[in-house]
């Protein structure tokens, strides 16, 4: 019971640091931010090695914090050594689609994107996104990343509590290193 104990507390504790930086980019605090993005990040990893098999949803968290950091390196490889044996669900795909295209393997980011389309609507528009990024094909990639910026704006509740379009973030992060940045305007959005 210990163990269930640590890595629920673990994981909350990644979703708490989480929260904290998403208003701090809101508020334009970049170095309040990074702080706790890279709470969030460590947190999200102990979680994950804590936590029985299939908690893929951390190794998501910890790259998207990673990313949103600007220092996803460390993390990608961690997350491609994780799933080095195979991806058994869509989040399992989400984190290695993440981890590919911040390493910049677009190719087995774009076979991971395919994979994890078959998890929903949501997993849908994101794997759009990501497979748009992976082609560097920029109306693809815009098209999609405005139907998943629709679909947080249309939200009642965010995992964080935070109404922050996180996902969006973490793809105009990608882009950005691609050249394919949108640079949408929203009020889940920190300013341009």
């Amino acid at each position: 019971m210990a163990d269930e104990e640590e890595h629920r507390a673990l994981q909350a504790a990644a979703v708490t640091a989480d929260a904290a930086a998403q208003r701090c980019l809101l508020a334009g605090d970049r170095a309040g931010a990074d702080s706790y993005l890279r709470v969030a990040e460590q947190r999200y990893r102990e979680s994950w090695e804590a936590a029985p098999p299939g908690g893929y949803g951390r190794l998501v968290g910890m790259l998207k914090a990673a990313i949103l950091r600007g220092d996803a390196a460390e993390s990608a490889a961690y997350v491609l050594s994780a799933l080095a044996f195979g991806t058994e669900s869509p989040t399992a795909a989400y984190a290695l689609a993440l981890a590919c295209l911040a390493a910049g393997d677009d190719t087995a980011g774009e076979s991971a994107a395919a994979q994890m389309a078959h998890g929903g609507e949501a997993f849908e528009r994101t794997a759009a996104a990501l497979g748009g990024l992976a082609r560097r094909d920029e109306g693809a990639y815009a098209s999609a990343l405005r139907a998943v910026l629709s679909d947080f704006e249309a939200r009642d509740q965010h995992l964080t509590g935070v109404p922050f379009a996180d996902t969006v973030l973490v793809l105009e992060r990608l882009a950005e290193a691609r050249g394919l940045a949108q640079h949408p305007a929203s009020a889940l959005l920190p300013d341009s």
